[in-house]
């Protein structure tokens, strides 16, 4: 599908279609052309006999959508830590978003964060005092970080620095922050914000599969440019609604009213493209979306499993309630994938590069003039094999994908010996079938009992009898059909 550029929105208008991509779990381009194919069915209709139905929430004005549509957090109590980041000044407007959907919000800020926000603006927005000070004796009177820390439904850190995320993963607790964060027994949705190189460090993407282990969800990061001159990467933490999106799903799924099918759980889903960097600016990738994997990571957690999704560079939103790694190349994948293990299911839908360049340029290749430069390729790491051979924390179910574009069901079947895995799920990628990117899908099932073809139905729905299948597994005593 062809990428959809607007030009010229106002802010009010950008502000809207941000409000309203966020809610539907689409990205701004996805949403616009949502927008544009509902007007089009409308143009098109217009001579037809108008029949009596209910407005579809596109169809409702912009005030009344915020009313109706803006999830509820039903009164939970959130502490909401803010770190010392420039994104600071976007947590004010979290504030604004949790309250909105019920929330009564109690706001932490570190020293650092004081530097760039006041405890003043905090406090007015949140409707009481914000809290500053571990030692401050109008609260530690009846140790009130003990009474922060147990008087509350979730706890958000947002932004998360790098420094918190490393002093969370280490249980320190030098201030009034982290010592709440120990002493929480309520979940934890932290919102990571830093410089891309810091990011990608590997210190930090070991704190952050540590803080997976204990259980953390992660919202964000997003990519695009710095507060730095120059600089853009992953690292921009994720905007107030996407953030608030992901709290009103996680206080959903704390207590839910029915155990899930896979309550209990722990799921790894990778997803999206990876990114084989051949000098600074240019890289070896594929087409794939990520759409599939994320619905797939999505449906789990709503399945009540607890889900730690490891996606490549994509354009879709993540999904709520999911602890979200991101990564660009197979090695770094392949490193999450291994970090974030024990887990009773992997579900590896990503499409990871086959090949690398053998020697990664340290400055940007020019043309010369004296020919093409020779690129000499090799092998990536085999993430599926290596997980499903694996002598230790092997899981109980390993599922693979297989994309194909000529004889599907054979290649699968020889992908689903070779590799060694339990399941994979197959489907044909042909340009003409617009899967690739798209938001349909028609898979089949391999297992070591047959093959399972499904009809043609959306990613969504692919996601959801995918996990109830798994769900079914678990259930049996028959087991998974594993080796």
């Amino acid at each position: 599908m062809a990428s959809l550029t607007i030009r010229k929105l106002d802010d009010d208008l950008k502000q809207q279609l941000r409000l309203r991509a966020a809610r539907n779990g689409r990205s701004m381009e996805d949403e616009a052309r949502q927008l544009l194919k509902s007007a089009a069915g409308e143009s098109s209709e217009m001579a037809a006999p108008a029949r009596p139905t209910a407005p579809p929430p596109s169809a409702l004005p912009a005030t009344a959508e915020r009313t109706a549509t803006v999830p509820s957090a039903n009164g939970r109590r959130i502490v909401l830590i803010i770190g010392g980041g420039i994104a600071a000044y976007k947590s004010l407007d979290l504030i604004r978003r949790l309250r909105e959907r019920g929330a009564k919000v109690r706001v932490i800020m570190t020293q650092a964060a004081q530097q760039f926000v006041t405890p003043l603006a905090a406090s007015a927005l949140a409707g009481e005092a914000a809290f500053t000070d571990l030692f401050d004796p109008a609260s530690e009177f009846d140790v009130g970080h003990i009474r922060l820390a147990r008087d509350t439904d979730l706890v958000i850190v947002a932004p998360a620095t790098a420094d918190l995320m490393a002093k969370m993963a280490h249980g320190l607790a030098g201030d009034l922050a982290t010592a709440v964060l120990l002493a929480t027994n309520a979940p934890v949705l932290i919102a990571p914000a830093m410089n891309p190189a810091m990011w990608r460090h590997k210190a930090t993407q070991r704190n952050l599969a540590r803080l997976a282990a204990d259980g953390v969800v992660t919202v964000g990061p997003n990519a695009g440019e710095m507060a730095e001159s120059g600089e853009s990467g992953t690292g921009r933490m994720a905007e107030p609604l996407e953030i608030a999106a992901a709290a009103t799903a996680l206080l959903g799924s704390v207590l839910p009213a029915t155990p899930g099918p896979l309550a209990g759980k722990r799921v790894l889903v990778t997803s999206g493209p990876t990114h084989e960097p051949i000098d600074p600016v240019r890289y070896i990738a594929n087409r794939s979306s990520g759409k599939q994997g994320h619905a797939i990571a999505e449906a789990a957690a709503k399945a009540g499993a607890d889900v730690i999704l490891i996606s490549g560079p994509v354009n879709v939103p993540d999904p709520p309630g999911v602890t979200v790694i991101k990564i660009e190349s197979a090695r770094d994948m392949l490193a999450a994938v291994q970090a974030a293990l024990p887990v009773d299911v992997a579900v590896l839908a990503a499409a990871v590069a086959d090949w690398r360049v053998a020697h990664e340029g340290a400055q940007k290749m020019k043309k010369t003039g004296k020919g093409t430069p020779e690129l000499t390729l090799v092998e990536n790491p085999d993430i599926l094999a290596t997980i499903a051979k694996s002598k230790t924390n092997r899981p109980a179910l390993v599922i693979g994908f297989a994309a194909e574009t000529e004889t599907v069901i054979e290649h699968a079947k020889a992908k689903l010996a070779r590799k060694g895995c339990d399941w994979i799920v197959a489907n044909d990628v042909s340009p003409q079938t617009g899967i690739m990117g798209g938001d349909r899908n028609t898979v089949h099932l391999i297992t070591q009992d047959g093959v399972e073809s499904w009809p043609p139905l959306s990613k969504t729905d692919v996601a959801a009898q995918l996990v109830a299948r798994i769900g079914k597994a678990f259930s049996s005593e028959v087991g998974t059909g594993s080796r």
